[in-house]
């Protein structure tokens, strides 16, 4: 039981480093593809060849794959490093501390290609920028994930809070789906003329607000205070063992990991369908994101009251048969008898409803499993649960990447745009693996 109850306003303070972590990757994840092999209809430069590597993958792709190999290794050890804490303000806060400004510099960095033009330089630049944004990204959303078993105590606080948290990582996702919008705003008040710079002034505004959300939590909550968790003695391989020994822990890890992938293929090619499948202007895109993701508002009051009387596992099954059916329809974006922005409303807000229960309900029932492991054990490895998880998250979104960007060799351009096609079944078929898997998780409801 924490010393003392969480209140509002620490929710709220919790709540605003999701929206500052999830302003820099979900901008990664939006316009990475987008900015460095750009449709030919838009206003940018290309920065990287479209060259494939062993006669299958581009050169994206590997880079996107790249950066997350890298946080094989640092991410249960940051975990660790984090669990055996005995530092005295807590064992989450200074790692969250010290990761806002090496995150915040390599986020800016990332868009900054050191050749005008295309190059191989700027594919090794780009990877060498992704490996340590990723790794500052790692050490602050680690910490800050173990926090959430550490500071609850019921189920009902667990998925409240995680409810908090799922609004911030929407408010990033709201900001940076807007960033052409930003971008559009760049241009016509500071007379920028170069699209691919007013993007970058774009990214180093928001880098820096980000780094603000961020620092909130870390200011404001007195980890001492509101957390009981206790220094865990296992040493780093143990840990991970005992980790994924954790029957329930691989079925959710599974069907996180589609999801996610799944997720970051719609997050990545939102700007291309809208683009090049639907002919709309790029700022649509930002618009459509900001309807998706304020619309699933709507839902988390009745996924709250659905959890609590039929349990978290049947919310989220419906969840993946429906976005199954939504990747599916991605396959006919222009092709359906209605006018181009219907098509893409229609969309974004049957996607909202899984939005809203995918987002919230994985986090409490990841807390429910490492609350239940440290009763049975007494040990308090809420870091390497959480660890293991977003390595696997950030694997599917890198996955999601690359297999976007992958596909973009079979076309990605208005009249030639099979690979942004394929991108829709890709999508179900992950979907159906998420159902078919988490189908087998077993849940243990608590009053």
């Amino acid at each position: 039981m924490p010393v003392a109850k969480f209140p509002f306003s620490k929710q709220l303070a919790y709540t605003c480093g999701m929206i500052g972590w999830s302003m820099m990757t979900n901008t990664i994840i939006v316009m990475l593809p987008y900015f460095y092999l750009p449709p030919s209809n838009s206003r940018l430069t290309q920065y990287i060849p479209q060259l494939l590597v062993f006669g299958l993958f581009n050169i994206l792709s590997v880079i996107a794959a790249s950066g997350h190999f890298v946080d094989a290794v640092f991410d249960p050890f940051i975990a660790s490093l984090s669990d055996k804490s005995t530092n005295k303000r807590g064992r989450r806060i200074p790692f969250m501390q010290w990761a806002i400004l090496p995150a915040m510099l390599f986020f800016c960095l990332t868009f900054y290609p050191l050749v005008k033009g295309e190059s191989m330089y700027n594919a090794a630049w780009l990877t060498i920028n992704m490996i340590f944004f990723f790794m500052g990204a790692t050490a602050y959303i680690i910490p800050y994930n173990a926090l959430l078993p550490e500071v609850t105590e019921t189920a009902a606080e667990k998925v409240r809070l995680s409810s908090f948290q799922q609004v911030g990582f929407i408010i990033g996702i709201i900001f940076s789906g807007l960033i052409n919008n930003f971008a559009d705003l760049f241009q016509r008040f500071i007379h920028i003329n170069q699209r691919d710079t007013a993007l970058q002034y774009t990214i180093w505004t928001m880098s820096v607000f980000a780094g603000l959300f961020m620092l909130i939590p870390v200011m404001s909550i007195n980890e001492k205070k509101y957390s009981r968790g206790k220094p865990s003695h296992l040493p780093l391989l143990p840990a991970i063992r005992k980790t994924f020994s954790n029957r329930n822990f691989k079925y959710y890890l599974v069907s996180d990991f589609s999801y996610y992938m799944a997720l970051s293929i719609i997050s990545s090619g939102l700007l291309y369908f809208v683009k090049v499948l639907l002919l709309l202007p790029e700022s649509r895109g930002g618009e459509l994101m900001a309807a998706m993701v304020l619309f699933s508002l709507v839902f988390y009051p009745l996924i709250n009251y659905l959890s609590k009387k039929i349990g978290k596992k049947s919310i989220v099954l419906f969840s993946f048969a429906l976005l199954s059916l939504i990747f599916v329809a991605i396959f006919f974006l222009g092709r359906i008898p209605l006018a181009p922005i219907a098509q893409a409303y229609i969309l974004v807000l049957a996607a909202a409803i899984p939005l809203a229960s995918l987002g919230i309900l994985p986090n409490a029932i990841l807390a429910d499993i490492a609350q239940h492991e440290a009763d049975e054990t007494g040990e308090n490895r809420e870091g390497m649960f959480f660890a293991v998880k977003y390595l696997f998250v950030k694997l599917g979104q890198t996955l999601g990447i690359a297999l976007f960007a992958f596909l973009t060799v079979y076309g990605k351009d208005p009249g030639n745009d099979y690979g942004l096609r394929l991108n829709g079944i890709c999508g179900c078929v992950l979907c159906v693996l998420a159902f078919i898997i988490f189908s087998r998780f077993k849940e243990v409801r608590r009053r």
